[in-house]
Protein backbone atom coordinates (compact mmCIF):
# COMPACT_ATOMS: atom_id res chain seq x y z
CA UNK A 1 0.00 0.00 0.00
CA UNK A 2 1.52 3.11 -0.89
CA UNK A 3 0.64 6.70 0.81
CA UNK A 4 -0.24 9.59 -1.18
CA UNK A 5 -1.32 13.07 0.61
CA UNK A 6 -3.88 14.53 -0.65
CA UNK A 7 -4.61 18.38 1.40
CA UNK A 8 -8.46 18.91 2.08
CA UNK A 9 -7.97 22.25 4.30
CA UNK A 10 -5.35 24.50 4.47
CA UNK A 11 -5.01 26.58 7.45
CA UNK A 12 -2.61 29.62 8.32
CA UNK A 13 -1.05 29.27 11.75
CA UNK A 14 1.35 31.88 12.18
CA UNK A 15 4.20 34.14 9.98
CA UNK A 16 7.08 36.24 10.87
CA UNK A 17 7.08 38.80 8.10
CA UNK A 18 10.41 39.81 9.31
CA UNK A 19 12.19 36.25 8.28
CA UNK A 20 9.66 35.56 6.17
CA UNK A 21 8.50 32.46 7.88
CA UNK A 22 5.05 31.01 7.48
CA UNK A 23 3.30 28.37 9.14
CA UNK A 24 0.08 26.35 7.99
CA UNK A 25 -1.41 23.44 9.22
CA UNK A 26 -3.10 20.95 7.18
CA UNK A 27 -5.92 18.69 7.26
CA UNK A 28 -5.62 15.54 5.03
CA UNK A 29 -8.08 13.61 3.64
CA UNK A 30 -7.28 10.84 6.25
CA UNK A 31 -7.76 13.31 8.86
CA UNK A 32 -4.44 12.91 9.62
CA UNK A 33 -3.14 16.91 10.05
CA UNK A 34 0.67 17.99 9.71
CA UNK A 35 1.91 21.07 10.16
CA UNK A 36 4.03 22.93 7.41
CA UNK A 37 7.03 25.57 7.60
CA UNK A 38 7.57 27.82 4.51
CA UNK A 39 10.20 30.28 3.98
CA UNK A 40 9.65 33.17 1.51
CA UNK A 41 12.56 34.36 0.42
CA UNK A 42 11.35 35.23 -2.43
CA UNK A 43 9.78 31.95 -3.48
CA UNK A 44 8.02 30.33 -1.60
CA UNK A 45 10.00 26.88 -0.69
CA UNK A 46 8.71 24.49 2.06
CA UNK A 47 11.51 23.98 5.02
CA UNK A 48 9.75 21.34 7.14
CA UNK A 49 6.83 19.35 8.02
CA UNK A 50 5.53 17.72 11.24
CA UNK A 51 2.79 15.43 11.53
CA UNK A 52 0.76 16.42 14.67
CA UNK A 53 -0.35 13.98 16.80
CA UNK A 54 -3.91 13.74 16.46
CA UNK A 55 -4.03 9.84 15.34
CA UNK A 56 -0.58 7.81 14.18
CA UNK A 57 1.11 7.96 11.51
CA UNK A 58 -0.46 6.65 8.47
CA UNK A 59 2.72 5.06 7.26
CA UNK A 60 4.20 3.82 9.83
CA UNK A 61 1.34 3.36 12.65
CA UNK A 62 3.29 4.53 15.60
CA UNK A 63 1.24 6.75 17.55
CA UNK A 64 4.41 9.16 18.81
CA UNK A 65 6.73 11.56 17.39
CA UNK A 66 8.06 10.05 13.42
CA UNK A 67 9.73 11.44 10.37
CA UNK A 68 7.53 9.97 7.62
CA UNK A 69 5.77 13.26 6.37
CA UNK A 70 9.41 14.92 5.87
CA UNK A 71 9.69 12.44 2.91
CA UNK A 72 6.98 13.82 1.24
CA UNK A 73 7.38 17.36 1.68
CA UNK A 74 8.07 17.72 -1.88
CA UNK A 75 3.99 16.63 -2.68
CA UNK A 76 3.23 19.29 0.41
CA UNK A 77 4.37 21.90 -1.33
CA UNK A 78 2.86 21.33 -4.99
CA UNK A 79 -0.33 21.01 -3.31
CA UNK A 80 -0.11 24.10 -1.47
CA UNK A 81 1.15 26.18 -4.27
CA UNK A 82 -1.55 24.85 -6.45
CA UNK A 83 -4.86 24.75 -4.20
CA UNK A 84 -3.10 28.64 -2.10
CA UNK A 85 -1.73 31.34 -4.28
CA UNK A 86 0.43 32.32 -1.28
Amino acid sequence: MTFKPVIKEIVASDRNEENGLHQFVVTLTNQAKCRLFFSKNPDWKIIGVNRLLNMPCPICRKDYYCNCMSNYASDFEQQIIEQNPL
